[in-house]
């Protein structure tokens, strides 16, 4: 069974920082990439950002400079380092894997979600 379970949502101020997690099956981290997503009230879900098995990253341009995406692969689990927050990335984050995801299109596995929020 896959599993993906996101953690390290909260409320923060605007400029400050967080650090998601998504701890995921080892079965399926170990060869495919995982992307992180965002679904904001009354907004489509969108992606924030990828990283390879081989560990290659690539970012949408709202988030570059702020957010960094990696993984330990010995651990199994992936983060995003997100800085300088601002209000406007305040959403619920997914965590998303499968084969797809190395193209930058959705995976077949989702995690629950955590909430970032962000005050101004």
């Amino acid at each position: 069974q896959v599993r993906l379970v996101e953690s390290g949502g909260g409320l923060v101020q605007a400029g400050g920082s967080l650090r998601l997690s998504c701890a995921a099956s080892a079965s399926i981290f170990r060869f495919n990439a995982l992307g992180w997503y965002r679904q904001a009230p009354g907004k489509q879900r969108e992606l924030v950002a990828t990283i390879t098995s081989a560990g290659s990253t690539n970012y949408a341009d709202l988030v570059k400079g702020r957010f960094t995406i990696s993984r330990d692969n010995a651990k199994s689990t992936a983060y995003l380092q997100m800085n300088s927050l601002k209000p406007e990335d305040t959403a619920v984050y997914y965590c998303n894997t499968g084969t797809m995801v190395a193209s930058r299109l959705p995976g077949d596995y989702w995690g629950q979600g955590t909430q970032v929020t962000v005050s101004s």
